[in-house]
């Protein structure tokens, strides 16, 4: 498949490369990353079929309604008809809103005036369940027109099941703000993952590949390599995700997210799927950690998921105390993951193998997850 906007978007580094192509790209340069720690670092998991996989699009309009994606570095809309890393029904549902946005007149944010409405749109897939949620990024709380225009568009397009007003009246790249108003639905909608579901709202953190995601998880379940009397610790958890699937092989688990929202995603996700043995703090990642080992509590394992940034050395300090057997790092950028590990590994942390998910084809990123074992130095 060839891509029609590639050189203007930027958005997809490898798009029109053979996928056998971009896997073996990666690999070689990810491989050379990890080459000082004299370690296996295993093949790619690629995808059947590396196309439509993203959940969560976010488009801007310009001022003849046209949909599509900023040009790299810039305000600049790409417009685009059909973006090969999305869904027919996300595109189906943009092409609703476009005619929608234009029957009720609805005004299109200008950067440079800062004047007009409409900001962005924000649509998340639940692949599963074929549920939908749009988000509208808009500049003031009243909208004209929302009920029938609801009404309009559910008739279109049944998988929309909530249709949220997001109100972001800052000069700020930060496409959500805090405000938000359920015009429609619940304000969320549930997806099904390693055979739970899921509660997923406007800012909830929920992997875009639902496919690569189900792989990734199944392998760090295999990696902690769990008693049933284990307590496990799963840190930067977002929604609850991977606790949640891990719960029924454990004792316990704790998870800790800061995002407030994902956070009570969370909680809620463990009384829908009814997981008794799970608690959720809402807190940064480092000061529990350093409040854990204060404390000298107990965990055999410990899940991090952290963000492109990385861990600290606070947490890495933390884990030196606590000194649980075994850590799984899963990583979405292995070149704070290397930083980091090299901070574990002074520490008396040691791992032999390396796996690669390729949860964003088409792009330079990639999913990386290591398991670093406890050994006294």
């Amino acid at each position: 498949m060839k891509c029609r906007v590639s050189q203007q978007c930027g958005s997809c580094q490898y798009i029109d490369m053979d996928y056998q192509q971009q896997l073996q790209k990666k690999y070689n340069y990810y491989q050379d990353l990890y080459r000082d720690f004299h370690v296996s670092v295993h093949s790619i998991h690629g995808m059947n079929n590396p196309y439509a996989y993203r959940n969560r699009v976010i488009v801007a309009f310009n001022q003849k309604y046209e949909y599509g994606l900023y040009e790299e570095e810039s305000h600049k809309i790409v417009p685009i008809k059909k973006c090969l890393l999305h869904d027919e029904e996300t595109h189906y549902i943009l092409d609703k809103l476009q005619c929608l946005f234009k029957k009720y007149r609805i005004s299109i944010y200008d950067n440079k005036r800062r004047k007009g409405f409409l900001r962005h749109v924000l649509i998340r897939r639940a692949i599963q369940t074929n549920q939908t949620l749009v988000v509208l990024v808009v500049s003031d709380s009243i909208f004209k027109g929302s009920k029938n225009f609801c009404q309009e568009l559910i008739k279109f397009c049944p998988s929309v099941k909530s249709i949220v007003l997001n109100i972001n009246k800052r000069q700020t790249s930060i496409v959500l703000s805090q405000q938000e108003k359920v015009l429609y639905g619940k304000g969320f909608i549930v997806d099904e993952l390693c055979g739970l579901t899921f509660k997923i709202s406007a800012q909830s953190f929920y992997q875009i590949n639902h496919e690569q995601c189900t792989k990734l998880y199944q392998k760090v379940i295999q990696l902690l390599d769990v008693k049933d009397s284990d307590v496990v610790l799963d840190t930067y958890c977002g929604i609850g995700t991977i606790g949640l699937i891990l719960a029924s092989y454990v004792k316990n688990v704790i998870g800790v997210e800061l995002n407030t929202q994902a956070y009570k995603d969370a909680i809620n996700n463990a009384k829908m799927n009814h997981v008794q043995n799970i608690h959720f703090y809402n807190q940064d990642a480092t000061e529990f950690m350093k409040e854990q080992a204060r404390l000298k509590l107990k965990y055999d394992s410990v899940i991090m998921d952290p963000p492109r940034a990385g861990s600290t050395k606070e947490f890495i300090q933390a884990i030196h105390k606590l000194k649980p057997k075994n850590v799984v790092y899963v990583s979405c950028d292995p070149h704070t993951q290397v930083r980091d590990l090299k901070e574990f590994k002074k520490i008396g942390y040691i791992f032999q193998d390396v796996y690669f998910y390729d949860m964003f084809p088409h792009t330079e990123h990639i999913e990386s997850i290591i398991r670093l074992s406890y050994s006294k130095i």
